[in-house]
């Protein structure tokens, strides 16, 4: 059984699909990192090309409480984020 290793483009953490998991996946299914709770929307899913897109991550503001989607785009060069709600600068960190 073949595995596939995919890494979390927030984290970095590898998951690993089978053959058996990737026959369940469909186009717009959303898997979900088990480290740092990223969710990725499955776009390919073809026997030889896999690929997702990052939908965000949940995470609560420290200042004022607020949940809100840290996205690609939010830390495309940085782990610091700003909150939409009290525009706050946080520090992202991941669990191990």
């Amino acid at each position: 059984m073949a595995v596939l290793e995919v890494e979390c483009p927030i984290c970095g953490e590898i998951l690993e699909l089978t053959d058996a998991d990737r026959a369940e996946l469909e186009i717009g299914d959303v898997i979900v990192c088990e480290s740092c709770h990223a969710e990725m929307e499955v776009t390919k899913n073809d026997p030889q090309d896999f690929d997702l897109e990052l939908l965000g991550i949940l995470t609560e503001c420290p200042n004022c409480g607020e949940e809100f989607d840290v996205t690609e785009e939010m830390i495309a060069d940085t782990d610091i984020v700003t909150c939409p709600h009290c525009n706050a600068k946080i520090q992202l960190e991941f669990e191990d």
